[in-house]
């Protein structure tokens, strides 16, 4: 019985090292994606989606509360300087001094603006947006003074283009 001692060790093998290749490639590419999710953790996912799905209730009143008082807003947003004109109308025994209009963009949370308008006169009110605001986003209009379900709010959805004026009413 002879040995073949004309054979490679396994390390001068091909086939070996190409093996080796393929794995270190998937590690090296794994760690890649790791790291990139880990840099970019993904707005939309809520940890405390069970609390703010029992908060729906509060939230239901207060869109009934609007309804109930006839609450309508007109808005419009001027494209050169960014001021917020809001006229406010419904069955109020006192106007609120000052509104919440929360602009929620449907895809990224970095992109949503939360806007104090002021009372200037009756049923006035007046605000001030930092950055120029165009495309889809959901709109909540409230009463920061009577939070929880005392309140109201007018909730909508629009397509925002500078310079156009926008009907928000509860229904």
């Amino acid at each position: 019985m002879q040995h073949d001692n004309l054979s490679t060790p396994w390390y001068k093998q091909f086939w070996a090292w190409f093996i080796i290749a393929i794995l270190a490639f998937a590690v090296f590419i794994g760690l890649g994606l790791l790291f990139v999710a880990t840099l970019n953790p993904d707005s939309l996912v809520r940890d405390n989606y069970y609390t703010e799905g029992k908060a729906i209730n509060l939230y239901l009143g207060r869109d009934h509360m609007a309804r109930d008082l006839g609450v309508a807003a007109d808005l419009g947003i001027d494209e050169v300087t960014g001021d917020i004109s809001l006229a406010l109308q419904g069955d109020f025994v006192a106007l609120p001094r000052s509104l919440t209009l929360d602009l929620i963009s449907p895809a990224h949370a970095s992109l949503d603006r939360a806007i104090t308008l002021r009372q200037i006169r009756g049923n006035s009110y007046t605000g001030q947006l930092e950055q120029q605001i165009e495309g889809r986003r959901y709109i909540e209009l409230s009463d920061p003074d009577k939070p929880g379900d005392k309140g109201w709010r007018l909730t909508g959805e629009l397509n925002l283009v500078p310079g156009q004026r926008y009907q928000i009413s509860a229904q």
